[in-house]
C-alpha cells in the first residue's frame, strides 16, 4: 500500500492513500496575512505552495481543530464549502456546520468504497500543557481496509502526552505527520503548544517503523523551533534515518510496510 504526500505549506498537506484524496487543516492566505486574537496576533511569513484550485477532486478535510487561524485561514475556511466532507471537533462541527462532521476521539468514518475504502479514525490531542489546553483538538488514523496496517497518522496540534504514546502502542504506525515547531503565543505564556524537537525525537523512538514527516513548523512567526532544531534533536536520539522533509509542491510517494514507510 502506498501513499503520497504533496506538502502545501504549514500544517497543510494533500495525502492520497487507496485512492482517497484527503487535505489536512487548510491554509492558503498570502504571506503576510494578520490574525489578531485576544492577546496576540498570529502573522503568516510564507505563502502556499499550491493555490487551492490546484489540488483538484478532495474526498475530505481532516481539519485538526477550527479555532485557529493557523490551522484554518480566511481562503482554507472557503474552501470548506467545496469539499463533500470536513471531519473535525464536536465543538468545531457545530460552528461550522454542513458539510463538517463531528469525530471524538476513537470515533471512525470509512471513506472511498471496496478495496479503495480508508477508515479515518480521529485520535486525541493535548493542544499545550495540562491546565492551559488551547483544544480541543483532533488528529487522525488512516487505514486502508485493504491493508489496515500500518497506518498513517497524522497528530494534528498537540504535544507529547501519555494518549499519544497509547496510540503508538495500540496501532501500528508506518507514515507519522507530527506538527512541529513548538509554537508559542503571548497568551498561553511560555509553554509550547504543538511538538518540541525533542518531543518529536521521542515519538519518533514510540513509533518505532514510522518514517516522520514534520508538519506545522515554518510559516508563521510564533514558531520558537525551527528544521535545524529539528535535524539536531534527532541526530542526538539517533533517529534521524527516519526523518523525512517534504519539498513543497512536490508528490512524494511513501512505501506502508511493516517495518518502514520510505519515499519511493
Amino acid at each position: 500500500m502506498n501513499a503520497t504526500l504533496t506538502y502545501v505549506g504549514g500544517p497543510t498537506a494533500l495525502i492520497e492513500i487507496a485512492g482517497v484524496r484527503l487535505l489536512t487543516d487548510p491554509t492558503f492566505d498570502a504571506a503576510g496575512t494578520e490574525y489578531p486574537g485576544p492577546g496576540y496576533t498570529l502573522r503568516k511569513t510564507m505563502a502556499p505552495a499550491l493555490a487551492d484550485a490546484a489540488l483538484g477532486r478532495l474526498d475530505a478535510v481532516l481539519l485538526s481543530h477550527d479555532h485557529h487561524a493557523d490551522n484554518l485561514d480566511g481562503a482554507g475556511r472557503a474552501l470548506l464549502a467545496r469539499v463533500p466532507r470536513v471531519l473535525t471537533t464536536q465543538v468545531g462541527a457545530q460552528r461550522l456546520g454542513p458539510p463538517a462532521r463531528a469525530l471524538a476521539p476513537g470515533e471512525s468514518v470509512v471513506l472511498g468504497e471496496g478495496r479503495g475504502a480508508v477508515r479515518v479514525t480521529a485520535t486525541p490531542g493535548r493542544h499545550g500543557p495540562v491546565g492551559g489546553d488551547r483544544g480541543p483538538v483532533i488528529g487522525f488514523l488512516l487505514q486502508p481496509l485493504a491493508a489496515p496496517e500500518p497506518a498513517v497518522y497524522v497528530s494534528g496540534d498537540t504535544v507529547w502526552y501519555e494518549a499519544i504514546a497509547d496510540i503508538a502502542r495500540t496501532t501500528r504506525v508506518g507514515l507519522a505527520l507530527l506538527f512541529m515547531g513548538a509554537a508559542r503565543v503571548a497568551a498561553a505564556g511560555p509553554s509550547h503548544l504543538t511538538f518540541t524537537a525533542g518531543e518529536a525525537a521521542l515519538a519518533a523512538r514510540a513509533f518505532a517503523d514510522a518514517t516522520i514527516v514534520p508538519l506545522h513548523y515554518e510559516g508563521w512567526e510564533h514558531f520558537s523551533e525551527s528544521r535545524r532544531d529539528v535535524d539536531e534533536a534527532f541526530a542526538q536520539a539517533g533517529v534521524h534515518d527516519r526523518l523525512h522533509w517534504l519539498a513543497p509542491g512536490t508528490p512524494e510517494t511513501f512505501l506502508l510496510r511493516a517495518s518502514a514507510a520510505r519515499a519511493a
